[in-house]
């Protein structure tokens, strides 16, 4: 079987991470009699050098016509001060309204080969797996913003919308619910509906879905407590199902627990076609083209696509205990080496990880 992905390797450390998930794809189908068809296109701030924007037209019909979009990353500062509309950072929501993208998978679990990375003292991480659903098509970062008053130095105030429909809320907590069924069967809401209308409405909407689910366990809390949680007793997370900005956030924070924001990836999914795929870091470039950056958060987010988007738990499984093999082997990229650790580059982590591929 032959599968057409499209991949995107953006800015900065882009190209070296999507250059390992495509090695480790490419091994594991060799294994099995897969093939993987790989179709490079530009986006973010090295589209908006070539192009004049930070998303063509040809990215996207690419996106469309393949079975899963594979993400580097986008941005950095050398596009920090072009005018809104053209920032490298647009590639990615125009991509997610594009293909319809409208709920962000991002895992955070303990690593018990690099627990001592994480800042948590190991008996609080310990055992430690979450699943952070975010909403990715509404909320502040879609509503009416005012763009004007952005453009001067003279500016002296700027608004932006946050804005829910009961559709988007949903339909997001429904993926939500499905998740926990064949995890732990828990789910956490997270708003602020305390101060803010928008999350009114997504605490009701998702307490009468909740609360018409048999065997399903559920709670509420307000962002501000959530963060705090995360940080005390992050045991007690199965699914955690968010709006947008929050999800933002809470994602970011999170991933103190797995020990590195090198170590996450992630999953975009929608109502059509195989999703998108991309770890949760940036663009770093300030160690772009160095070998140093962690290819493991893009590898993980490459066996989500193959899980969720080609249905091949084989090579999914495969890719995840490879990488498992690695770390317990002592293989450490920058990011999570430590005393009596003898770090390795990006290509030699990719190779230790290939090495180990048991298909």
């Amino acid at each position: 079987m032959e599968y057409k992905i499209a991949v995107i390797p953006g800015d900065g450390v882009g190209a070296e991470v999507t250059e390992a998930a495509q090695r480790l794809l490419s091994a594991a189908a060799a294994r099995t009699g897969a093939k993987f068809q790989f179709t490079e296109k530009p986006a973010g701030g090295v589209a908006l050098d070539a192009f004049g924007c930070p998303l063509p037209s040809d990215t996207v019909d690419a996106c469309h016509h393949a079975q899963a979009v594979l993400l580097g990353a986008v941005g950095g500062p050398k596009w920090d001060n072009v005018e809104p509309a053209l920032r490298a950072e647009k590639a990615i929501l125009g991509l997610r309204q594009a293909l319809g993208l409208y709920a962000n998978l991002r895992p955070v679990r303990d690593w018990p080969a690099i627990r001592q990375c994480s800042p948590l003292k190991p008996d609080r991480i310990e055992g430690v797996d979450i699943l952070l659903i975010r909403e990715l098509t509404g909320g502040i970062y879609f509503g009416r913003r005012c763009e004007s008053e952005l453009s001067g130095d003279g500016c002296e105030q700027a608004w932006d919308t946050e804005l829910y429909r009961r559709d988007e809320i949903e339909r997001v907590v429904d993926f939500a619910i499905k998740a926990a069924r064949i995890r732990r069967s828990r789910v956490t809401s997270v708003d602020k509906a305390n101060v803010l209308a928008s999350s009114r409405l997504w605490r009701r909407v998702a307490d009468r879905m909740l609360s018409g689910q048999p065997g399903i366990e559920y709670n509420h809390l307000y962002v501000d407590n959530c963060a705090m949680q995360l940080i005390l007793n992050p045991r007690q997370f199965d699914v955690i199902v968010t709006s947008n900005l929050f999800g933002d956030i809470l994602s970011d924070e999170a991933a103190v627990l797995a020990g590195s924001i090198g170590m996450l990836p992630s999953a975009s999914m929608g109502t059509v076609g195989g999703g998108l795929y991309e770890p949760v870091h940036g663009s770093a470039p300030d160690i772009a083209g160095r070998g140093v950056v962690n290819p493991i958060g893009a590898v993980l987010s490459a066996s989500m696509l193959a899980r969720y988007a080609l249905n091949n738990s084989v090579i999914a499984d495969a890719i995840e205990r490879a990488v498992d093999k690695a770390l317990d082997e002592g293989y450490r990229t920058a990011d999570i080496s430590h005393p009596g650790c003898v770090p390795v580059s990006t290509g030699q982590m990719t190779d230790a990880i290939i090495a180990r591929l048991a298909l």
